[in-house]
């Protein structure tokens, strides 16, 4: 099978020599039994290629089990995997199989490898090696022809170095390793991907045909997408559902891009050339600096939002380098509604945030304002203790509901409950 047809097969949407690369690869892959490890960003379309890979070897005939490794609880992992005995545990009331002996003549793909716990690694690796695994609970030895494909978004040399993952499995998995490039290094498959899911979902959704203006094109090459496909095939599908119109321009874009702001400044719109840098090590320690700061770039700006909420409304400004020209102290919250007022009250000196537009000139603050967030006379609280503080205040105000806890500070409930996690810890560490 050539490379169109496998893309049109499978539907690998690009034209660029590094999508072409990767599905060389699958082609020289596929008709092996060979373990391989697929490595990529979240979204750059790690299960299509095991997906491609599966269905093009022997194996196709029995369908590929797909394992989430990082979405099941970790006590739970090896019994799903290996399955169990009657009464092995609490509540293993039956003999259940487990996902490798349900992938036996067949393919098993294991996504996300890198969040498997290491006692779970460790019969990993004996399946690998020897085929055999033994259930939860039982000592008989079983054995299974099951080909593994894994994936992973982080660098498993690197966890392999910290201790979080096993050398010899590493090499296991890594017989052969392709690497799916994010789509920001692939510049030429952004267009071609965005008009197929525009075409994809007029037809889904039966709505009439949507057209990308010059400009529209001009804004979806130069965004980095950190979200890859996945965050372009949301956008696709969000401009064809919200939009009531067959024109599609740079404005309607830019609110649904992430750190894109409707008057179009942006954090994710730096163009970062491949040939600025003379070999791959730069290439990737100049990324891991860009994702460094878009992230700090969007923390700062969550932290502004919460800020914004403790002082009771208003816009914040948060200006480095400025100081009221009134107020002495090194860190002032400032809140102003009228961008030109603000400017008169401030001045160049060593660093920022701001007063009430509308506070006296007497001793800076009107007589019925709040107290400040931060007393001039108590030490400055640190990031970790404002953190909590504001997770238990929202807490309260929506009495304990958490998911309406994580909507209104702007984080997910995963997030949220990580958090909280590592609050008990920290509590159970200090008694």
């Amino acid at each position: 099978m050539d490379r169109d047809s496998i893309q049109e097969r499978f539907g690998i949407i690009g034209k660029s020599a590094a999508l072409r690369h990767v599905i060389d690869q699958i082609r020289l892959v596929a008709r092996t039994d060979v373990g391989v490890l697929i490595q990529g960003e979240s979204g750059v379309g790690k299960e299509l290629v095991a997906h491609a890979i599966h269905e093009m070897s022997q194996r196709r005939h029995g369908q590929m089990i797909i394992v989430n490794c990082g979405a099941i609880p970790e006590g739970l992992l090896e019994s799903e995997l290996f399955g169990t005995e009657k009464g092995a545990y609490t509540g293993a009331v039956e003999r259940r199989a487990g996902y490798f002996e349900e992938a036996d003549k067949s393919s098993i793909f294991l996504d996300e490898i890198g969040e498997m716990p290491q006692n779970a690694q460790v019969r990993l690796l004996r399946v690998l090696e020897s085929g055999e695994f033994s259930r939860v609970g039982s000592a008989v030895a079983r054995k299974t022809d099951a080909r593994v494909i894994a994936a992973t978004n982080k660098d498993l040399s690197r966890e392999v170095e910290a201790g979080r993952f096993r050398e010899d499995l590493y090499y296991r998995l890594s017989t052969v390793i392709i690497n799916i490039p994010p789509l920001r290094q692939r510049p030429d498959d952004i267009l071609p991907l965005f008009d197929q899911f525009l075409h994809r979902y007029t037809q889904e959704y039966d709505s009439s045909p949507r057209n990308l203006t010059s400009d529209a094109r001009e804004l979806l090459g130069r965004y980095r997408w950190p979200g890859n496909v996945r965050e372009l095939r949301n956008v696709a599908e969000r401009m064809v559902v919200l939009l009531r119109k067959n024109e599609v321009t740079a404005e309607d874009i830019r609110p649904h891009l992430r750190g894109v702001s409707a008057s179009g400044a942006s954090g994710g719109l730096v163009k970062v050339e491949r040939d600025d840098f003379s070999d791959e090590d730069g290439d990737r320690s100049m990324g891991l600096v860009y994702r460094a700061l878009v992230e700090l770039r969007m923390e700062i700006r969550e932290l502004k939002e919460q800020i914004n909420q403790l002082a009771g409304g208003g816009s914040l400004h948060l200006l480095p380098r400025k100081l009221l020209k009134r107020g002495d102290s090194d860190l002032v919250v400032v809140k102003a509604d009228d961008q030109e007022q603000f400017e008169s009250f401030i001045e160049e000196v060593p660093y920022e945030i701001a007063a009430d537009e509308d506070a006296p000139a007497g001793d800076g603050q009107p007589k019925d304002a709040p107290a400040p967030l931060i007393e001039e006379d108590k030490p400055l609280p640190t990031l970790e203790d404002a953190e909590r503080r504001l997770i238990n205040e929202a807490l309260k105000r929506f009495d304990g509901n958490r998911r309406q806890t994580a909507r209104a500070l702007g984080i997910s409930e995963r997030t949220l409950y990580r958090k909280l996690k590592e609050e008990e810890e920290a509590g159970d560490g200090s008694d």
